[in-house]
C-alpha cells in the first residue's frame, strides 16, 4: 500500500481497467480525488454531469462517473462507507482565510494538488470539483444549508474505483479540519491489476 501523509497529496496513471484502491487508513479522513483523461487533459471528471446522469448527490457501489465530455471514466466497484460528496470544491488557502479565518493558511487540497499535477501539465486552473472520498455533507432539503460532519469511516474502510480509460490522477489525504473532525491523518492507496 502507498501512503499519502497528512495533509498533502499525489498524482499519478491508473491506466484503463486497473482499480484503485483507496483506505482510510485511521478512519474520519477525507480524500479529495480528480482524474483527467490521459490522452486528453482538457478531459476531466465532472461533478454536474455525473450528478445528473446518476440521478443523485450520493454516489456509491456501482456508480458511473462522467467526464466534461460526457464519457464515463470510472466506476465505483466497491465502498465500505457509503457516503462520499461531489458538491465542494477543494480545500484552498482561501479557504482557510474566508472559513476559518486563518491568517496564515495552508495551501489545502488544491495546492497539493496543484504541485502534484504540474508535471503532468495540468495547471491550477484545470483542477475542477473533486469526489470528495469519505467527506460527509448534508444538505437541508428545505433550505438547501448544507453541513460539514465527521466521516463515517473507520479504520480501514475503502472504495474501489475501476478506470474506464486511461487516466491522470490526483489524489491527497485532506487538509481542512471540518471535515476531518479536528485531526488529519493519512490516505493509503493501491492500483489492483484485473486479476487481483
Amino acid at each position: 500500500m502507498n501512503i499519502i501523509p497528512p495533509r498533502s497529496g499525489t498524482a499519478f496513471i491508473l491506466k484503463k481497467n486497473e482499480r484503485l484502491k483507496v483506505y482510510d487508513i485511521k478512519g474520519e479522513q477525507v480524500s479529495d480525488f480528480i482524474c483527467f483523461n490521459h490522452a486528453n487533459p482538457l478531459e476531466y471528471l465532472s461533478s454536474g454531469r455525473t450528478i445528473d446522469y446518476e440521478e443523485t448527490i450520493f454516489l456509491t457501489q456501482g456508480n458511473k462517473f462522467y467526464s466534461n465530455l460526457s464519457n464515463v471514466m470510472f466506476t465505483m466497484e466497491e465502498d465500505t462507507v457509503g457516503k462520499h460528496d461531489f458538491l465542494l470544491t477543494p480545500c484552498s488557502a482561501d479557504t482557510f482565510r474566508i472559513i476559518y479565518g486563518h491568517a496564515n493558511p495552508h495551501r489545502g487540497c488544491f495546492g497539493n494538488l496543484s504541485e502534484a499535477l504540474h508535471p503532468f501539465g495540468i495547471m491550477p486552473d484545470q483542477i475542477p470539483i473533486c469526489f470528495n472520498i469519505f467527506m460527509n455533507v448534508s444538505v437541508d432539503g428545505l433550505t438547501g444549508k448544507i453541513g460539514v460532519h465527521p466521516p463515517r469511516s473507520k479504520a480501514n474502510d475503502y472504495v474501489i474505483l475501476h478506470a474506464q480509460m486511461d487516466l491522470i490522477v490526483g489524489i491527497t489525504a485532506c487538509s481542512a479540519e471540518m471535515s476531518n473532525n479536528n485531526s488529519f491523518k493519512p490516505i493509503g492507496y493501491e492500483i489492483l491489476n484485473n486479476g487481483e
